[in-house]
């Protein structure tokens, strides 16, 4: 029994790697798209994705929640906001990544936590740690830093945080599955991107039909770009604990930052390597007051497993 519970937890960790992974990887994917424009690639980013998950829940016989979900105008209406946020987000990204902004656009989810835990205060009324203050001062600070060293704030940064903060806060809400909610998502888009799309190829600008096989294999493929990555970390989700999603949350941002130094060669000037640093504090501060608090309640379960302990194990 432990053994299979060791399994699944190496099963758990593998689709976490491989999901962080593929997020972190993927500014790689969109210069591929080119000579596609940014809003073309999102239009057909959220058809085919629509179309990969259809296929995917068609295979697994899901589809009890749709019919639920339409009986539920409130939830529905979440939905729909969820679909136009991560409208937002997907377009800012692909744009950034293709217009030479891959540094900048990790900075905005290295801060989305932060961001999080801000809206957390405003929104929700939430409480925090006065670690979790600290953190958030020192995450304002970077971008005070940040906004000297860019010669402007660094709106695609804030734009990418806060629409996913403001994603994952109605995703919370709606309480679907990750590939129901992308299913949902994607069924609101689709009309609009496709009518989009067919907009764009009357007047001659698609360049699906007209840059080649290869070309439009690739555009085809942003729909298992966008949707593989969300089947592993929904694989993970059920067998890794939160705190050690938590930690491999950071692997994307990392590997986007570290694409965009190396890779692409963008500048990093001093001013911007010490906002990213003070981004950096703020984040193991975070990272290692969640890490304390979640072994609380564990440690206190065991403990109060054991029969009469001795005080010195108490005092450990």
């Amino acid at each position: 029994m432990a053994g299979a519970s060791r399994g699944e937890g190496r099963i758990g960790l593998l689709n976490g790697f491989a999901a962080y992974g593929m997020w972190g990887l993927v500014p790689l994917f969109w210069p591929l798209l080119k000579p596609a424009g940014s809003v073309e690639i999102l239009a057909h980013r959220m058809v085919w994705s629509l179309a990969f998950v259809a296929v995917a829940l068609a295979v697994v016989r899901r589809w009890a929640w749709a019919g639920e979900l339409l009986r539920q105008p409130r939830r529905l209406g979440l939905v729909v906001i969820a679909a136009a946020v991560i409208t937002v987000n997907w377009g800012v990204y692909i744009w950034a990544v293709n217009s030479g902004h891959v540094v900048e656009s990790s900075l905005g989810y290295f801060i989305n936590p932060l961001v999080t835990i801000a809206m957390g205060v405003l929104l929700l009324k939430e409480r925090l740690r006065p670690v979790q203050w600290t953190a958030v001062g020192i995450g304002l600070a970077a971008v005070l830093v940040l906004t000297v060293g860019y010669g402007r704030p660094p709106w695609i940064s804030l734009c990418l945080a806060f629409s996913f903060a403001t994603y994952g806060l109605v995703k919370k809400k709606v309480n679907l599955g990750g590939v129901e909610s992308l299913a949902a998502e994607t069924a609101i888009q689709f009309l609009p991107a496709l009518g989009y799309l067919l907009w764009l190829s009357a007047h001659g600008g698609a360049t699906f039909t007209t840059e080649g096989t290869g070309h439009a294999a690739l555009l085809a493929s942003t729909g298992v770009v966008t949707a593989l990555p969300l089947v592993c970390f929904g694989a993970a989700a059920i067998r890794v604990p939160l705190s050690t999603l938590g930690l491999l949350q950071y692997l994307a941002p990392v590997f986007q930052f570290l694409l965009g130094v190396v890779y692409f060669g963008e500048e990093m000037p001093p001013e911007r390597w010490a906002g990213f640093g003070l981004v950096w504090l703020a984040l193991v501060l975070l990272t290692a007051d969640a890490w304390r608090t979640a072994r609380r309640p564990r440690v206190a379960v065991e403990v109060a497993r054991v029969p009469e302990a001795p005080s010195a194990a108490v005092d450990v």
